[in-house]
């Protein structure tokens, strides 16, 4: 039944390698639990929420993150829910179990004037290479992309009319770009036809190669590195600092979703924290009691 789990994550859900390995791995590490403390194979029928609960216990003991260890948790849900549905067993042994609470870590970003364009601008060599660093720099902080939508650009998917990118779960996207960023990419595109670089897609590896995940990462925090001190520098913060920059700025959240590409307004509302930090810092700069508390 694993098996045909697998192929239903991959074929009706439309998840990713990466997110279907996790589902996988989480599921046999169950199992394997199970047989070790049980002494035996299990029954699909006799496991126990108690069996489960022992298992989370043994989680937290081995002093696994609490986000992590609600990943397993829903995985093995979820697997349990499909064995329900077809009829492989009559109840669902995680339901009656709750994962431990996470705490709340807000999305680092990035000050707006740590990325002015005369500070940006200055980072990247007078070459090919450095065009498409700047470019790559551009595109995460103009568009909100996510690392793995920017690495599968191909040159046709690059219109003024925006981006076309493949998300999570397999569903294209488009993305809204500007007219600047449009010629720019536009630029690059051109300096790689009068190159020796052969490659369709619109970012590649100093070997002219299709952009894998850490290539891009490297060179994120690299560049961080040089206008920020906050401690995670990576494409991801890129994207929170676009985020909370627009909404800043007075973007709608519901607005806001759509750009991001998200499935429900719930993982947009993570950023209005930061957006309200913004309105309370305005606030006690302009209002009259906040210049003069002798007044009160």
């Amino acid at each position: 039944m694993l098996e045909d789990f697998e192929q239903y994550l991959v074929k009706e859900k439309r998840y990713s390698k990466h997110t279907c390995l996790a589902y996988i791995m989480d599921i046999e590490q169950f199992f394997e639990f199970a047989q070790i403390r049980e002494h035996t194979k299990p029954n699909l029928q006799e496991i126990s929420s108690k069996l489960v609960r022992a298992w989370l216990v043994s989680l937290l003991k081995n002093n696994l993150a609490p986000k992590s260890v609600n990943r397993k948790l829903s995985s093995n849900r979820g697997y349990f829910k499909y064995l329900m549905v077809h009829n492989a067993i009559s109840s669902n042994p995680f339901l009656a179990v709750h994962g431990p609470k996470v705490a709340k870590r807000l999305p680092e970003f990035i000050q707006k004037n740590e990325v002015e364009i005369q500070k940006v601008d200055a980072l990247f060599e007078n070459d090919l290479f450095g065009l498409r660093d700047r470019i790559i720099f551009e595109t995460f902080y103009q568009t909100g992309i996510r690392l793995s939508e920017l690495i599968g650009i191909k040159e046709s998917d690059v219109s003024s009319n925006g981006l076309r990118v493949l998300g999570k779960r397999n569903k294209e996207r488009n993305i809204a770009l500007g007219q600047s960023l449009f010629n720019q990419i536009q630029g690059l595109i051109q300096a790689k036809l009068n190159s020796d670089v052969i490659c369709n897609y619109v970012f590649f590896t100093d070997s002219g190669k299709k952009m894998y995940p850490k290539f891009v990462y490297r060179k994120i925090n690299y560049y961080l590195s040089n206008v920020t001190t906050i401690n995670r520098k990576s494409p991801h913060v890129m994207r929170h600092t676009f985020a909370t920059h627009l909404l800043n700025e007075g973007v709608p959240i519901e607005v806001l979703k759509e750009i991001l590409g998200h499935a429900s307004l719930a993982a947009t509302q993570v950023y209005t924290h930061n957006s309200f930090e913004q309105i309370n810092s305005i606030y006690k700069s302009a209002h009259p009691r906040e210049h003069n508390p002798k007044n009160l």
